[in-house]
């Protein structure tokens, strides 16, 4: 068998074989670095307070890794843009949000836009109304606001029994038809948790955002996969050398049984 193996065209045959298969094994290799990616910890540097501006852009999908970012920025509350968001938790506690409209200050480099802030968390549906009542009541003075950056919510549908100005969830899109003389400013499609909690609420728990890394074992089934299709060319070339020495081998005994 040795000597069809070393025949021109099995031999060919081979180089062509293990062409394959090294190309089948550095897509392998690729699969295996991309898996090993997904499961690394990018570190982040969110509790180094930036710029909003800075963080993520108004009018386009923040980058992910402005999520969780402490930002801060100067602007002036809208009196009366305020609303409840129910069903909220807060060390395990459910009750309600206050959040608020934002209006930025307006530089040289960065025009005025709007932004939700979220100013804090009451236990009862009446505190949440009450302080919201206080804060409608006060004059629009320019203030720094700084807290966490947090990407819009989706809307919820209420149920029909529900009051269909109860919302669950902080959607800058559902907030934007509640706030009074919208018309096209720029606006950011996230919100802010805030580090200090408005009058007669409490500060919204708002932890460290966690680096969450898992292995990708689809790109690892991946590897495997080319790695057998790998081994699979080879022995295929093998195979071949082999049918053909096997038919060699019957040639010989018809011939041999013909001489006789």
């Amino acid at each position: 068998m040795i000597t069809t193996m070393l025949r021109p065209r099995w031999l060919i045959a081979l180089l062509l074989a293990l062409a394959i298969a090294a190309a089948f094994a550095l897509l392998g290799r690729w699969q295996l670095e991309r898996a090993i990616a997904s499961g690394e910890v990018v570190e982040r540097s969110t509790e180094t307070v930036q710029p909003l501006h800075e963080a993520v852009s108004p009018d386009g999908p923040p980058r992910e890794s402005a999520t969780g970012q402490l930002v801060t920025v100067d602007g002036s509350f809208v009196p009366g843009d305020d609303a409840l968001i129910s069903e909220r938790l807060n060390g395990g506690d459910s009750g309600f949000w206050v959040v608020s409209r934002l209006s930025t200050v307006e530089t040289a480099s960065v025009p005025v836009s709007t932004i939700a802030v979220a100013r804090g968390w009451a236990a009862t549906e009446e505190e949440a109304r009450s302080a919201i009542e206080a804060l409608s009541a006060q004059a629009a003075q320019q203030q720094t606001v700084t807290g966490r950056f947090v990407p819009s919510e989706a809307p919820v549908v209420p149920d029909e029994d529900s009051d269909p100005r109860t919302q669950t969830t902080v959607s800058t899109a559902a907030l934007i038809n509640r706030w009074a003389d919208f018309t096209d400013q720029s606006v950011y499609a996230g919100y802010i948790v805030d580090t200090d909690a408005a009058a007669n609420l409490t500060v919204i728990d708002s932890p460290v955002p966690g680096n969450d890394a898992s292995v990708n074992w689809l790109n690892i089934f991946y590897a495997l996969e080319w790695a057998v299709f790998a081994g699979f060319a080879v022995f295929l070339w093998y195979r071949l050398v082999r049918d053909d020495w096997e038919r060699q081998q019957e040639q010989a005994a018809i011939g041999a049984a013909e001489a006789v």
